[in-house]
């Protein structure tokens, strides 16, 4: 099993566990964070940053 592959795993049984353990609301809110942190920081990202991101992603430098 990839690393990744583990790590999506894992954020699945954090999130079904918080959900369980959790109120509903918060633990939506927890979750909506976590996805809305990496966009956001992606949109922070001047034009000339977001170019040379795309460079390296297309190169293959750059996992996804």
């Amino acid at each position: 099993m990839s690393n990744r592959a583990k790590y999506i795993l894992g954020g699945v049984a954090v999130a079904i566990l918080g959900w369980w353990l959790l109120p509903n609301w918060l633990a939506t809110l927890i979750i909506v964070a976590v996805v809305a942190a990496p966009v956001v920081g992606y949109f922070m990202l001047d034009d000339s940053q977001r170019r040379r991101i795309s460079r390296l992603r297309n190169k293959g430098q750059l996992r996804r």
